[in-house]
């Protein structure tokens, strides 16, 4: 098979493993039932995945520290969205912070 073909299939077949897994959601939710603890402990699990994928993203470039801008931009970011800051705002802010930090040589 050539590259192209095989990059090809691949994708068709990650498209439609993604969307059967959607399509499973609203297909199984009258189907299958969870006890609360379960339901609770899902939700818990869902954000300790985000906030993981966040943090990650926040400190580290492939596998080095990303500096001190970075995660200043998210800690203002974070600070505008916990205010009620409008959406565009915290992004402003959160990108300003860690611009101003950049330029003055704080990386």
């Amino acid at each position: 098979m050539t590259s192209g073909l095989s990059l090809g299939i691949g994708i068709a077949v990650l498209a439609v493993g993604t969307y059967l897994i959607r399509l499973a959601g609203p297909l199984l939710r009258n189907r299958l039932t969870v006890s609360a603890n379960t339901e609770e402990l899902m939700d818990r699990a869902t954000v300790v995945l985000l906030v993981a994928v966040a943090l990650t993203g926040a400190f580290f470039v492939d596998h080095d520290f990303a500096g001190w801008a970075r995660p200043a931009g998210v800690a203002v970011g974070i600070l505008a969205a916990v205010l009620r800051a409008p959406i565009a705002l915290v992004v402003i802010l959160a990108a300003a912070t860690a611009a101003g930090l950049r330029a003055v040589g704080i990386a």
